[in-house]
């Protein structure tokens, strides 16, 4: 055995929710089901969507089979061909993207879900399944089911013995193999694989494969981001990013609209202090996004601080080490359609360059939008050092008084041109054109100036 292949789960995993709905739909609009909902339908989904796989759902959709009973296969099929397109819809966007990454990988993919076989093969095939493990309806000599099933019942044990049994078909090596659901039911399937993963996992689920060491994951969340229940922390931050639960600063926000509400983009914005990291996702956060941060590792590898940079979405970044991982953690974030924030000087600038009107920046940004073919979106920020200059190990909450006025600019997205060089140089030239005037003018600072600009501790003897 020489290959390996990956086992997708469909509710739940692949889908952020439940099918059913859309299934359901699709057979009423070919006359299958009666034309409205039975009492109680849009609760059951719901309570799947929230909690997950349970045995009453299981015991109603295996006498579904039942219910099937006389229906033509030719109609099933026509219904199946109308419902792929909007259920490839629903696929969660970094699903789509690990199965083309297996499928580079050489590994065959496959889709093993308890769905009968018949309605989701159209959907398998739009997608770009090598093969479906799937409940097949038996069907009677008339071309219509007959209300029983042909072969396994392809949910708990009897997806695990379809899985085992198509491996050894197909000459693959489980133990070289993935697996990915939701479900605590499936983990006779996990376990057969060298690989598990539990995505978007049921409470049950999550204990059990925190107890044995399985990776966790969610799908419609960057690698790394936690959801234990359901909701991401940036996320739940979102629901806090309130002018009034920061009365130490005066925030003034312009040009938001200017902020992709969805699809992938990269925020660009100058760095003056340790706040804006603070600043932006505020922003970002008032669109209803969050906001990926390229980080460096003195801060991912902190104690306590890395940990919740990470579960923030923060891709780690060492720049002594030369390595493509950050760029392109960052491009899948994208490929995702994640909002992506850099602060292209690398670092917040010392001494009198932190003064100097023409901004200098890395080419990092540049690169990752010409490589994703992804808009870059400017970002003036100024104000943020009076509130937590970098001489400062902490910001200064009590300025209630007279907090100081922070101003965000954002500015039109625009997508660079080839030449690194040039197209870096733009881009940090349309983020000074978002500060104030005061920005753009040269001037000589005050020593103290000067040591607002250093870490605690860090001013140098020729600071001048």
């Amino acid at each position: 055995m020489t290959e390996s292949a990956a086992f997708f789960d469909l509710d739940r995993t692949l889908l952020l929710g439940a099918s059913g709905p859309t299934l359901s739909k699709a057979l009423r609009h070919h006359g299958l089901l009666p034309g409205d909902p039975i009492p109680g339908e849009g609760i059951a989904f719901k309570i799947f969507d929230i909690f997950g796989e349970n045995l009453p759902s299981i015991l109603l959709t295996r006498q579904g089979v039942r219910g099937a009973k006389g229906w033509p296969v030719d109609k099933v099929h026509d219904a199946a061909i109308d419902l792929a397109p909007t259920l490839a819809g629903l696929i969660e966007p970094f699903a789509r993207i690990t199965i083309d990454e297996h499928k580079a990988a050489g590994r065959k993919v496959v889709l093993a879900t308890t769905t009968p076989y018949q309605l989701v093969k159209p959907f398998a095939d739009i997608v770009g399944f090598d093969d479906v493990l799937a409940t097949r309806y038996r069907v009677g000599d008339d071309d219509a089911f007959d209300g029983t099933i042909d072969g396994e019942f392809v949910w708990s044990q009897g997806k695990a013995r379809s899985v085992n049994v198509w491996a050894r078909a197909n000459m693959v090596d489980l133990d070289q193999s993935y697996a990915y659901s939701d479900s605590f039911f499936d983990i006779p399937m996990l376990s057969n694989v060298g690989n598990p993963v539990a995505v978007n996992p049921d409470p049950r689920l999550f204990a059990y494969a925190k107890a044995r060491g399985w990776e966790v994951s969610w799908f419609n969340a960057p690698p790394g981001v936690p959801k234990p229940i359901g909701l991401e922390p940036q996320r739940a931050m979102a629901m806090l990013a309130r002018e009034e639960l920061f009365p130490w600063i005066d925030m003034r926000i312009c040009g938001a609209e200017n902020l992709p509400e969805s699809g992938a983009a990269i925020l660009a914005s100058n760095h003056r202090s340790y706040l804006d990291p603070l600043v932006v996702s505020f922003l970002s956060n008032q669109r209803g996004r969050p906001a990926r941060f390229l980080a460096k590792k003195e801060v991912t590898d902190a104690p306590v601080v890395g940990q919740l940079a990470t579960a923030l979405g923060a891709i780690r970044v060492d720049r002594g080490s030369g390595s493509e991982t950050p760029m392109l953690e960052a491009a899948r974030a994208l490929q995702g359609g994640e909002l992506i924030a850099v602060f292209p000087q690398g670092t917040i600038p010392r001494g009198h360059q932190f003064f100097d009107p023409v901004l200098k920046g890395r080419y990092g940004a540049v690169r990752l939008a010409l490589s994703t073919g992804t808009p870059l979106v400017p970002v003036g920020i100024w104000g943020t050092e009076k509130a937590w200059p970098r001489s400062s190990r902490v910001p200064y909450l009590l300025n209630l008084a007279d907090p100081p006025k922070v101003d965000i600019v954002v500015g039109e997205p625009f997508f660079p041109e080839e030449d690194v060089e040039v197209a870096t140089a733009d881009l940090m030239e349309r983020i000074s054109d978002l500060l104030p005037e005061q920005a753009r003018r040269p001037r000589s600072p005050s020593d103290a100036e000067l040591a607002l600009t250093f870490p605690p501790g860090h001013v140098p003897s020729d600071a001048d």
